[in-house]
């Protein structure tokens, strides 16, 4: 009789281990799933240098307006670029051209011509004198998009083999590029009148002969950007008819 009393009592207490360890389980499940969807807003950060899975970087690729003074190795660079120039272009034409701004004298007198063009749009009746609206602009450039290490100006070349074509291939080079820029860690923005092209040629002597497509940062992100509102992706498509 003992013995099928302690035989009983040490089943009773297998089962309430089993129930216990089922109840954390599920506490733990339960726990885990919301740390997911608390994330799933957040972006997913990689080391500068380190590569990502290919989906992770479509969905955490953003548009960033502020930098770290980190030094990019020459290497990445390059990296980015060789990812760039394996876009589709029109008849195999590849007509682009990525300068490559390092110097940081160039980079001032990229910021200069932003603000001396900026200054044509200042009001005589504003609230601040001209000097301050000046100050102003100055410091929200290189705090922003100047405070990046690098700078990339992608060009097309206007005696390529099918120019007409030119203002497709040039866009898809520049996805590209950005694309592998977020793949090694690395935040970049399509910028084209924040830093106008006529500033862009005049401070950096680009010929006549090309055609800026924009101009990107390329740096460390100062933060990552979180992700903006997206529409739902069954507003956006349809099969065989609109």
């Amino acid at each position: 009789m003992k013995k099928r009393i302690i035989f009983l009592n040490r089943t009773l207490l297998i089962v309430c281990i089993v129930f216990a360890g089922s109840a954390v389980s599920a506490q733990m499940k339960s726990s885990q799933t919301k740390s997911s969807e608390a994330k799933s807003s957040m972006v997913k950060e990689n080391a500068p240098g380190q590569e990502s899975n290919i989906w992770d970087i479509f969905y955490n690729r953003r548009s960033v307006r502020k930098f770290k003074s980190d030094v990019i190795p020459e290497a990445d660079i390059r990296k980015v670029i060789d990812a760039a120039r394996m876009a589709p272009t029109s008849g195999n034409q590849q007509p682009w051209k990525f300068l490559v701004i390092r110097d940081k004298k160039l980079i001032n007198d990229m910021m200069e011509g932003c603000v001396k063009q900026s200054l044509v749009r200042y009001q005589n009746n504003s609230s601040e004198t001209q000097g301050q609206y000046e100050e102003r602009v100055r410091n929200t450039l290189s705090s922003g998009y100047f405070s990046a290490p690098v700078f990339i100006v992608i060009l097309t070349d206007n005696n390529s083999k099918y120019p007409d074509y030119n203002h497709w291939d040039g866009p898809l080079a520049a996805g590209y590029l950005m694309l592998a820029a977020r793949a090694l860690g690395y935040g970049t923005v399509f910028i084209t009148d924040a830093i106008p092209e006529s500033v862009t040629k005049e401070a950096l002597k680009i010929p006549d002969t090309y055609t800026r497509v924009c101009i990107t940062p390329l740096g460390i992100p100062f933060e990552w950007p979180a992700t903006p509102p997206k529409r739902e992706l069954n507003e956006m498509i349809s099969f065989d008819k609109l």
